[in-house]
């Protein structure tokens, strides 16, 4: 006669004994607590910013509760106002972000890539240089870039100021640095084992680069691409001595006259314009979260 014996797995069927509430408040529960606060405090200022974009009344006095009118007239007024042209500072902070954020991406991996993979006389000054450039930050050299930018445009006007294109080269002047630095030590991560390969097989430093590590390193490239858009996009004391020009003006820029002079009557059209200026970021982050992710695992399986 055969028996059959069974085996219990460990914590099957056994009741799970609850923790007290005392016991997990001082444990977990003023965590939950913190998180929740932390997460109200944060997310109250979006919330009002889009409660005064859709308060018909549009003045700051009416916009003190929540949601009590909604409408769409201060979206509306924003583009309705010849004097003040949204639609074109939309534009121009799209064209400006992009362009900046690209070229610095591009400009800063491959002097990346050079203090990473060469060696050559200099190399380290170049590095502690990057460090002290750091310290410094650009809004120190506003009049200098005021008076530079009003003296190329005596002889390049497309350089001077109020164009967009002056404007993009005093932001990857002031970028490089600190991008630079950072791709940097995210380069490092990549082994040089698969240099050395590729060039055995004849690749050139262009191949090498193109080809075997930008894939790998995506996510930095990613970040560094984000970070620039959104400093830009949200940049104003350069912007605003750069671009004088209404018609080339940028949203934080731009934005700004609907509350320089007027502040309580134009709350709402400026709130307005702030809501639909974030809507680029948003988008670029959605864009670019899965990159941010997956970017590492994804090139490093790829031959």
């Amino acid at each position: 006669m055969t028996t059959h014996t069974t085996t219990r797995e460990p914590g099957v069927g056994v009741p799970e004994v609850r923790m007290p509430f005392g016991r997990w408040v001082r444990e977990k529960g003023w965590r939950h607590a913190v998180a929740v606060l932390a997460t109200l405090f944060s997310i109250f200022p979006l919330v009002y910013v889009l409660s005064a974009a859709l308060n018909p009344t549009g003045t700051m006095a009416g916009a003190t509760s929540l949601f009590t009118n909604v409408g769409f007239g201060n979206f509306e007024a924003l583009f309705a106002n010849e004097q003040r042209p949204f639609a074109r500072w939309f534009v121009n902070t799209l064209v400006i972000g992009v362009v900046t954020s690209a070229a610095t991406v591009f400009l800063g991996a491959l002097a990346a890539y050079a203090f990473s993979r060469m060696r050559f006389a200099g190399r380290r000054f170049g590095l502690l240089t990057l460090l002290l450039l750091q310290m410094f930050p650009q809004l120190l050299a506003v009049v200098a870039i005021f008076l530079l930018l009003n003296f190329i445009g005596d002889i390049f006007p497309a350089l001077g100021l109020g164009s967009m294109l002056g404007l993009i080269m005093v932001y990857l002047g002031g970028a490089l640095g600190v991008n630079t630095y950072l791709m940097y030590g995210f380069f490092n991560t990549v082994p040089k084992s698969l240099d050395e390969s590729a060039r055995i097989d004849g690749a050139s430093h262009a191949q090498v680069f193109f080809r075997i590590v930008m894939p790998l390193v995506t996510p930095i490239l990613a970040v560094v691409g984000l970070l620039a858009f959104i400093g830009i996009s949200s940049e104003f004391v350069i912007a605003s001595v750069v671009l004088t020009d209404p018609d080339s003006q940028t949203l934080a820029v731009g934005l700004y006259s609907y509350v320089a002079q007027q502040r309580s009557e134009n709350w709402g059209v400026f709130a307005a314009g702030a809501v639909i200026a974030a809507i680029p970021v948003m988008a670029l982050f959605l864009f670019l979260q899965r990159y941010i992710t997956s970017g590492l695992t994804a090139g490093s399986v790829k031959g």
